[in-house]
């Protein structure tokens, strides 16, 4: 099993850049996809961005391709979301996901371990 802290994250002008970490626990991180979702209020959780175990192959909604970047450390159990250009409409709470694969993140197919959640808020 995968445990997954978030942290990060915060308050920003429209503009500016957050960068999120999640670091994992278990002995089979350097194996496993990884990846981001958010949730707004009264919107569904929905996937941002995946990166498979070498971090060779990634995914990005469409609405954060060229501003935001998934990337990995497998040696320090760590990934990470950076996040440029921001906009208000990126505000929501950032979980950080773990699944056997980049597909099945994508897809959400369980098993899927979950991270706490970290608040990103894009003023206006």
């Amino acid at each position: 099993q995968v445990q997954l802290v978030e942290s990060g994250g915060g308050l920003v002008q429209a503009g500016g850049s957050l960068r999120l970490d999640c670091a994992a626990s278990g002995r089979t991180f350097s194996t496993y996809g990884m990846g981001w979702f958010r949730q707004a209020p009264g919107k569904e959780r929905e996937c941002v961005a995946a990166i498979n175990w070498t971090g060779g192959a990634t995914y990005y909604a469409d609405y954060v391709k060229g501003r935001f970047t998934i990337s990995r450390d497998n040696a320090k159990n760590t990934v990470y979301l950076q996040m440029n250009s921001l906009k208000p409409e990126d505000t929501a709470v950032y979980y950080c996901a773990s699944a056997r694969s980049l597909s099945s993140i994508v897809a959400v197919v369980p098993p899927l371990y979950w991270g706490q959640g970290k608040q990103v808020t894009v003023a206006a």
